[in-house]
């Protein structure tokens, strides 16, 4: 069956709630930096950074975009490129961008103040329903349930649906479900212990592979590890094969250290980042340098990077370029865009918003010309 109120076992809507809360306040997190805050604008970075990315990983990042952007204000007043270098690293960039012109509505509409519901919230860029949730239910104790894919892997063993909670109609019923299971004489403590159990119920004990059953504090209304088997749900349809792209990185560097990057278009891989032009295979700058002897190419060891649905193998190239900075050469190798990119020196460069691999091998880069230079 699929999910939705009407499928809700009496026994998991009378204790669902009160198990949850209970266990958060007993043993559940108490020591992220996002937590003990009713500020919206912490909470809605913390909830940004922290989709589709583990805490380990934004407990990194989380307080060094808050000593730089303290406030909504900070972020609405910064550039994009100063989001985007903070955010280099973290992935899923669109997140970033969104959470730049989100700053900038809440400023120019609405006063600086966040809205106040959820209903509200996630008519602002790049807030989603279920991170709509959360902020209203930390912030403001609104009865809203969050419905994150930790969330969904939670409610689709319990109530043991069958519907693939990636699909539209199963996402509907466990969002009825996800609501109906809020009491309404919840308090705004209590909204804010439940939603964060929910969250630490997900990511530290109803995991996608080794659920702790044992642990859990919802096991004895849990109907999928009553069928003895808890991971065969979230039941989902199989995944197309992942996709590995082959892309050649020229780097090209003029006589007085700088380089030329260009901005990626605003829509796909790295998009909006700034990186060196991209091409699709070697053969073509293969051919231009052979056309043009006086050009120095070094050819790094190829490496690997891994995203969601695709494994990229990237191929850097250091293209050294002839004559001063006043060079035209680069314009016209392959694949720059005269109008998309600039000449910037390494230290220019790495305050720019890049991605992770590119920014780890231009800071060897610059790392080793430095100690080259100073023997």
């Amino acid at each position: 069956m699929n999910a939705g109120v009407a499928d809700i076992p009496a026994a998991v809507r009378a204790g669902f709630f009160a198990r949850v809360v209970a266990w958060q306040r007993a043993h559940g997190r108490h020591d992220l930096p996002w937590q003990g805050t009713r500020d919206p604008y912490r909470v809605w970075l913390s909830e940004i950074m922290l989709q589709q990315t583990q805490v380990r990983t934004v407990l990194g990042y989380y307080p060094r975009f808050l000593q730089r952007f303290p406030t909504v204000q900070a972020l609405a007043d910064a550039s994009l490129d100063e989001v985007l270098a903070l955010w280099s690293g973290l992935g899923y960039y669109s997140r970033a961008r969104h959470l730049h012109v989100c700053a900038r509505v809440v400023v120019t509409q609405h006063g600086g103040h966040f809205p106040t519901s959820a209903e509200a919230l996630a008519t602002l860029p790049g807030i989603g329903a279920s991170t709509a949730a959360a902020i209203a239910a930390f912030c403001f104790g609104e009865r809203r349930s969050i419905l994150d894919g930790n969330v969904r892997r939670v409610l689709s063993r319990v109530l043991a649906d069958a519907g693939d909670p990636a699909r539209a109609a199963a996402q509907r019923g466990l969002w009825a479900a996800a609501q109906a299971l809020v009491p309404p004489e919840a308090t705004p403590d209590d909204m804010a212990a439940y939603t964060q159990g929910l969250m630490d119920l997900g990511a530290t004990v109803c995991t996608r592979s080794r659920p702790q059953c044992e642990a859990c504090p919802v096991a004895a209304l849990c109907a999928g590890r009553a069928s003895g088997d808890p991971t065969a749900w979230p039941r989902r349809a199989p995944r197309a094969a992942r996709r590995t792209e082959a892309w050649c990185l020229p780097l090209y560097q003029r006589a007085d250290g700088a380089w030329w990057l260009q901005r990626r278009p605003p829509r796909g891989i790295w998009a909006g980042l700034w990186a060196p032009p991209v091409l699709a295979a070697v053969e073509g700058l293969a051919t231009w340098l052979r056309d043009h002897p006086g050009v120095e190419a070094d050819w790094p060891a190829a490496f690997r990077h891994a995203l969601t649905h695709r494994e990229l193998r990237l191929q850097p190239v250091v293209c050294r370029l002839p004559g001063g900075p006043d060079s035209s050469t680069a314009p016209l190798a392959p694949g720059v865009e005269r109008d998309q990119g600039a000449w910037c020196p390494p230290s220019d460069a790495l305050a720019l918003g890049l991605p992770a691999p590119v920014r780890v091998w231009l800071q060897n880069l610059a790392s080793d010309s430095r100690t080259s230079s100073s023997r």
